[in-house]
């Protein structure tokens, strides 16, 4: 798992920073003593550029929190991390919450934020399609992801939406690793791709393939990926959720009154490899299909949905209780702000 210390102990650093990337990045003191909290994330993607946001503002170090950020690659290591206390604060799709649940987990893990309201994944052909629809999928090999996880899963609820069935319509290639199926498509593996970005994008940039499609505009609004944390921590650290919240909310709200080049500028140092046209246009078509929702509220019928999904996907059989998975005491306050 690779590791990011995000807080700055030098000034000098921090002024820096500033200067490169234009984020008021708040000044280290020498105030009260910060609470050191671990978030380990599912992937590290402009797809959560509110969490970024707040991280290159500074908005933790202004909550008082000392937050290193490990990204897991992948929601079965990072809920392993929240398990066995080595994070404690997981971001991950809400549904590997519920598995844990109904698992039998004592110490299960509750959401307490909703970050993204949308999938964050689009369909890459090899060629252009002007006019594409799902049905062109027919007979095809697309290359998808694990069994279980939000993006297979979403990907199906569309197929199934669109009167099509994911086992004997096409061919849907799950073997491929989390981040590997560019190189793949890349090498000439199917006919079409699933991919975040910057994937997507460089894919394109490239000419290996062209975004013909975005599973976020065609499944609506789905509750994709949350924060989450054991039902002990939550219990023994309500401060230190609520001002990981509060800081969080900042995040949010910047993305909602910055234009797509400010919160570019703003996130580039957590993507230093990506090129700053590159990093806007992401940027930009996140921003357009409402990516992000306005608080962090996670609400009774998007878990709902979630479920139906899941179920869809037979891979719940028993529904889990909202109210025991889902707290919404730190959004509501954090929005109320």
């Amino acid at each position: 798992m690779k590791r990011r210390k995000v807080t700055v102990a030098v000034l000098s650093v921090v002024l820096a920073a500033a200067a490169l990337t234009g984020c008021g990045s708040a000044q280290q003191t020498n105030g009260p003593k910060k609470t050191r909290v671990v978030l380990n994330e599912v992937a590290h993607s402009v797809f959560y550029a509110p969490m970024y946001v707040a991280i290159e503002e500074g908005y933790f170090e202004d909550a008082g929190i000392d937050l290193e950020l490990v990204t897991g690659f992948g929601a079965d290591k990072t809920m392993t991390a929240v398990l066995t206390s080595e994070a404690d604060i997981g971001f991950m799709g809400s549904e590997s919450t519920i598995y844990t649940y109904a698992g039998g987990t004592e110490d299960y893990v509750v959401n307490f934020a909703q970050l993204t309201q949308r999938a964050g994944n689009f369909l890459v052909a090899r060629e252009p399609i002007d006019d594409f629809s799902w049905d062109m999928l027919k007979g095809t090999t697309v290359l998808g992801g694990r069994a279980g996880g939000m993006p297979e899963m979403v990907f199906e609820y569309i197929l199934e939406k669109n009167n099509m069935d994911p086992t004997t319509d096409l061919s849907i290639d799950q073997s491929i690793d989390f981040g590997s199926t560019a190189a793949a498509f890349s090498g000439g593996q199917g006919d079409f791709t699933i991919e975040f970005e910057p994937h997507a994008t460089l894919l394109e940039q490239k000419g290996d393939g062209y975004v013909v499609a975005s599973l976020g505009e065609e499944s609506g609004y789905v509750p994709y990926t949350s924060f989450s944390a054991k039902k002990s921590y939550l219990e023994k650290n309500p401060e230190t959720i609520q001002a990981f919240t509060d800081a969080l909310q900042k995040g949010m709200d910047y993305v909602q009154e910055h234009s797509a080049e400010e919160i570019a500028k703003c996130i580039a140092p957590q993507f230093a490899e990506t090129e700053s046209d590159t990093l806007t246009a992401i940027v930009a078509r996140y921003q357009e299909q409402d990516t992000w929702k306005e608080d962090l509220i996670f609400h009774k019928d998007a878990f709902d949905l979630l479920q139906n999904i899941l179920e869809d996907s037979d891979v719940l059989k028993e529904r889990v209780p909202y109210e025991t998975l889902v707290t919404t005491e730190f959004a509501e306050k954090a929005a109320a702000r």
